[in-house]
């Protein structure tokens, strides 16, 4: 495998349908929730250094970013996702690890949180400090919340007025 992880920049963009497809991809095999996102919403998270991508040689193979919430207080580390290929070789750590200095780098007293239902992601995310919190220690800023629509559990979330939904919560601290 020889696979470089890098901060995605303006270079990239000819990657962001492939990123959708394999975020929609993912989404399907688990058979879980995962927010679809546009070519376009992709593209700006690279063109503003906020994303890390995974290549081997031109291909697209992982991809994760980073999005701010309540004027940065918050910042959540999303969309991770490795190609079928590729899977099962460490390459989810690396690229979950790259995010989260990222993150760190360019946010250092941010609060970083994480939903997901992925065993594997929650894992990574204890690795990194992070624990298990309610939707009430997270953001609640509804635009965090509305980036939730596009998974097929929205509406348990919605049903459960933001409190809770089949996605476990994940927080890490810097201050603790």
């Amino acid at each position: 495998m020889n696979v470089l992880i890098l901060v995605a920049n303006t270079n990239h963009i000819i990657h962001t349908q492939k990123i959708c497809e394999l975020i929609y991809v993912s989404a399907l095999q688990r058979g879980t929730g995962i927010a679809t996102r546009s070519p376009e919403y992709i593209a700006e998270k690279m063109q503003s250094g906020k994303a890390v991508i995974a290549l081997d040689g031109n291909k697209v193979v992982g991809f994760s970013y980073i999005e701010t919430w309540s004027h940065g207080k918050f910042v959540a580390n999303s969309g991770l996702i490795v190609d079928h290929d590729y899977r099962n070789q460490g390459l989810a750590r690396q690229i979950k690890h790259a995010v989260f200095a990222l993150s760190r780098t360019l946010y250092p007293d941010a609060k970083i949180f994480s939903i997901t239902t992925g065993l594997a992601v929650m894992k990574l995310n204890t690795e990194l400090g992070y624990r298990p919190v309610p939707f009430s220690e997270l953001t609640a800023d509804p635009e965090f919340w509305k980036g939730c629509e596009g998974c097929r559990n929205y509406d348990i979330l919605e049903r459960n007025n933001r409190t809770m939904c089949l996605c476990t919560g994940m927080l890490y601290d810097p201050n603790l």
